[in-house]
Order: C-alpha cells, then structure tokens, then sequence
C-alpha cells in the first residue's frame, strides 16, 4: 500500500511543539514532523478568540492512526484539541522512507 498517513494538530507554543515532535520521533509514531506558526481565530465559549499556535503536521503509518491520536489526547491541554488526519497516496520512496523510519 502507497499511502502515507497525514495527521494535523495545534499546540499553544513552539517549545511544546518541539517536545512532542521529538517523542513522536522517539517513540516510532511518526517519521516526520513539520512545525508552522500560525494565528488562529476561533469563538469557544462564546468569545472569539485570537491565538498565536504551532500547526503540526506528523507524517506517519495509516495503521498508527489511533496510537497517535490516544498519544496526542494526553500530552495537549487543549480542552478540545484538533486532531484532523487523512491517507494520501505517495510516491513510492517517500513511503518506502516513512516506512523505514518506523521500523523498530
């Protein structure tokens, strides 16, 4: 199978970002992951709020899906953490990469 598993998340600042991209890594969760600075505006509880985060996009293995996501729910503090995630098919040596770089 040639697809690669894309999963999208937010954290408040880069230093937690780093962290969890780095246990990420450790843990053979994901075999990349990309950190972005973003600004956010969104309404919770009623108030619209304006929010500087780090958008993470964790390249992985479709079958690690639930791990990452049970991973994520812990280590956020977000009340209601993004968590949004999709298969892309992939050109044959980068999966064969994500592949490798997953193996224990």
């Amino acid at each position: 199978m040639n697809q690669v598993l894309l999963l999208i998340t937010t954290l408040y600042n880069k230093k937690a970002a780093k962290k969890i991209a780095k246990l990420l890594l450790k843990e053979k969760l994901a075999a990349c992951v990309s950190l972005k600075d973003i600004y956010s505006i969104y309404e919770w509880e009623g108030k619209i709020e304006e929010v500087n985060e780090v958008e993470i996009t964790i390249k992985s293995k479709p079958e690690l899906k639930k791990s990452l996501i049970v991973f994520l729910q812990k280590m956020t503090s977000y009340d209601v953490p993004q968590i949004l995630y999709k298969k892309f098919n992939s050109e044959k040596k980068y999966i064969n990469w994500v592949n490798k770089s997953l193996s224990n």
